[in-house]
């Protein structure tokens, strides 16, 4: 019987331990993010591609292998992805507010990348700061820095 009981306990922390080896990173979390943005409008501009990888360069301080490397996975996951929830609950859980609300300003500089700005970018970007928990005036500020960062590369 505590055989039994034990065993049980055993599968449990293994099947654990399992999920935890499958959580996302919080590079391929952003990277997704970024490439439902790009890809919303189903044109995918060369410029838009470039915002893309300097911004996960720059963000996470990462060489160009491994950009290549997290943007084949983050496409894919994009791709078969049914909504963003599971991407958003990982920055929620390890980014603060502030890191929250610089990675909704990211999404807008890949949004702007290509010179315009789709009204389906602009409804993935909301829904995405919708489940990144920020509130409306923090939403409008992204926009908002992200139209003056576009404005000073042009």
């Amino acid at each position: 019987m505590i055989d039994k009981i034990s065993t049980f306990f055993n599968t449990l922390l293994a099947q654990e331990d399992k999920e935890n080896d499958n959580e996302l990173s919080l590079e391929i979390a952003c990277a997704v993010l970024l490439c439902e943005v790009m890809r919303a409008d189903s044109v995918y501009t060369e410029a838009e591609q470039e915002q893309l990888s300097l911004i996960l360069t720059k963000q996470f301080d990462l060489n160009e292998q491994e950009v290549s490397t997290i943007l084949a996975q983050a496409f894919e996951l994009s791709e078969n992805a049914n909504d963003f929830y599971q991407f958003t609950s990982t920055l929620n859980q390890q980014y603060s507010l502030d890191e929250r609300i610089k990675i909704v300003t990211l999404l807008w500089q890949v949004a702007y990348a290509d010179g315009e700005l789709a009204s389906i970018e602009e409804h993935i970007i909301r829904k995405i700061a919708d489940l990144l928990h920020l509130r409306h005036s923090e939403y409008i500020a992204t926009k908002i820095a992200a139209e003056a960062f576009k404005n000073q590369l042009s």
